[in-house]
């Protein structure tokens, strides 16, 4: 998943324990020639060294019995080029691609989006979709930091798909333009629910034989979907970090997806999230016995350390940015000494760091 970075000094106060210099060069540009050669880190969870592995290994790291639960989100090509009356290039940026702000009549959506020009924009421009000279988007509403309120005269979910191109975060660099790849390799391969703006990282290492090769171990997986939208890569609001929140996202855990963490509890296998959006969609909720309640919404938890887990037992995640919301999860679920020193030792031995990056097991 893209990581929160803090900047402003109300969420740099809260987020400072949870500092680390990172070389540049440790920042993956480009995912593993394959999905499961990636490295892996083994942290148990509570004592007992580290260990190191490639993704492939996890068919001897889990046990039968066990339960992973992905998140089944699929990464829109959310960004969209227009251009204004006077010739003026505009890149808009859906920032939360499945649930349109307002559905009007006649098909027409209102979505918050991000826009980017040259110079700012006016409420009530109209722009011009690159591509599509009779598709007309019209800016409603100026926010803050260049957000703003447009009106697609269509499915902006149809548009992006038809026109958009694949949100990268910001650290990925791509100097020669996209590469040809993006577009798959910074998908996972079970993304099956269009919504995100950011891809669920963790995910990305498991292949289709992976998982098959998991299941004839007797490690069964369920799927949930929690849209990552675009306030992973914005500043956090110290104030919600203050009271315990975080930006809202889109979940839905199914019946299916609750039966199925019940059934793995009542066998004694251990429920495993592949990714932070997994975990935090299964504490969301948590009823009786720590299975999820089945629902749908806007989640807004922030873990931190001393949240009480309920549901989940263990994680596989990317090493994530420091002074990040991201970072402060993970030191939730193992301790912050003890997280911090795995990212010390993952360094030294040049583990490749944040989306593109290798994993950690955390069980």
């Amino acid at each position: 998943m893209a990581e929160t970075i803090a900047h402003n000094t109300g969420s740099q106060d809260l987020l400072a324990a949870y500092d680390y210099e990172l070389p540049s060069e440790l920042i993956a540009q480009k995912p593993a020639r394959r999905r499961v050669q990636a490295r892996l880190l083994h942290l148990p969870r509570y004592q007992g060294g580290m260990g190191h592995h490639k993704v492939a290994d996890l068919t001897r790291l889990l046990r039968p019995g066990d339960l992973l639960v992905l998140n089944d989100t699929g990464v829109v090509p959310a960004r969209l080029f227009a251009t204004k009356p006077t010739g003026g290039r505009v890149e808009v940026l859906l920032l939360s691609p499945a649930q349109p702000h307002q559905r009007l009549e006649d098909g027409r959506e209102v979505h918050q989006c991000l826009l980017r020009s040259h110079k700012p924009l006016q409420a009530g421009l109209s722009l011009r979709l690159a591509g599509e000279p009779e598709a007309r988007l019209r800016v409603l509403e100026r926010g803050e930091r260049g957000q703003a309120l447009v009106e697609f005269p269509a499915s902006a979910l149809d548009m992006a798909a038809a026109r958009g191109a694949t949100p990268l975060p910001p650290y990925i660099k791509r100097p020669q333009g996209p590469d040809a790849t993006d577009a798959s390799r910074y998908q996972t391969v079970y993304a099956s629910q269009p919504g995100a703006v950011a891809a669920p990282t963790a995910g990305l290492h498991l292949s289709r034989e992976l998982l098959a090769a998991l299941t004839r171990r007797g490690v069964e997986h369920t799927r949930l979907t929690l849209h990552v939208g675009y306030g992973t890569f914005a500043e956090p609001d110290p104030a919600q970090l203050a009271a315990g929140r975080l930006h809202s996202e889109w979940v839905e855990v199914s019946p299916e997806a609750a039966l199925a963490v019940a059934e793995a509890k009542k066998r004694g296998g251990r429920v495993i999230a592949v990714g932070t959006t997994s975990l935090r969609s299964l504490e969301w909720r948590p009823g009786p016995g720590g299975v999820p309640q089945p629902s749908a919404g806007w989640c807004d938890l922030l873990i931190a350390p001393g949240h009480g887990f309920r549901v989940a037992d263990g994680l596989i995640t990317n090493f994530h940015l420091p002074r990040t919301t991201l970072l402060m999860l993970v030191a939730a679920l193992a301790g912050r000494e003890r997280i911090l020193a795995a990212y010390q030792e993952a360094m030294r031995r040049e583990y490749r760091f944040y989306s593109f990056g290798d994993a950690m097991l955390i069980i």
